[in-house]
């Protein structure tokens, strides 16, 4: 896909932590390839698992911190302690490499990772309490549109807007489940679902893309994006309104 063409910014070290899984990826800004990817699932937490998983990917690569120019990383929205485990870390090494880092829209990243199709892309995201993050994006010859914000949002809100869109793709961690419920909000729907399960390949690419929203920056500048407040906060309100 084409890129930036930063002649600055060769290697982009990239990483997601934002879901479930967490994933790392390497890619060649001249070339626009990816150089090597890898994700881990377990029941161990992002904090365990991230460092050994982004050595091993380095390794297969052949490279080292060192050869790594930026950085990049989901900022949000999703799992507010993954969101904290991702930014910590990429805020770690850019500073310790004094290299710079980008901070991009989850749901942008999700996104990038259909960059070869003409479709919209729905990226979802489990938000919980009945609710999507979520954001829509246009895919035509290889260029990506904003439809709308991040957001969070209701299933039946949601399946109201796919009906004004064509070749709707569902994309993130929780794709399976919008596609489960959308379907019954309204079960004449055709819309897609894909596996995709390397998020970080797409925050490379949206980092250095022609359209990128986000430029790269200073790891003190660096910060997460939740779009909502943290559940235990929102709990501790509910109870001390009802008390």
């Amino acid at each position: 896909m084409k890129t930036k063409g930063l002649s600055a910014f060769n290697l982009i070290l990239g990483f997601d932590c934002s879901a479930v899984a967490a994933s790392c990826a390497v890619i060649d800004c001249e070339s626009g390839k990816v150089i090597a990817q890898g994700s881990v699932n377990t029941k161990i937490t992002h904090s365990q698992s991230l460092m050994p998983l982004t050595e091993s990917v380095l390794k297969a690569a052949g490279l080292t911190f060192a050869d790594i120019d930026a950085f990049a990383v989901s900022k949000g929205p999703g799992s507010f302690t993954g969101l904290r485990i991702g930014v910590s870390v990429v805020k770690g090494l850019a500073y310790s490499l004094s290299k710079p880092v980008c901070g991009v829209s989850t749901l942008l990243a999700h996104a990038h990772n259909l960059i070869e199709l003409d479709c919209t892309a729905c990226a979802v995201m489990d938000a919980r309490r009945g609710e999507f993050y979520n954001a829509l994006f246009r895919i035509q010859g290889a260029q990506i549109t904003r439809l709308t914000p991040d957001r969070a949002i209701t299933a039946e809100d949601l399946a109201k807007e796919l009906k004004h869109h064509d070749n709707v793709i569902l994309i993130g961690d929780g794709a399976e489940l919008a596609h489960h419920v959308l379907t019954t909000v309204n079960s004449q729907s055709d819309w897609q679902l894909s596996t995709v399960n390397c998020q970080a390949v797409g925050v490379c690419f949206a980092a250095v893309s022609e359209n990128a929203e986000s430029e790269f920056t200073t790891a003190a500048a660096l910060m997460p994006v939740y779009i909502r407040r943290p559940q235990a906060e929102r709990e501790a309100e509910e109870r001390k309104q009802t008390s």
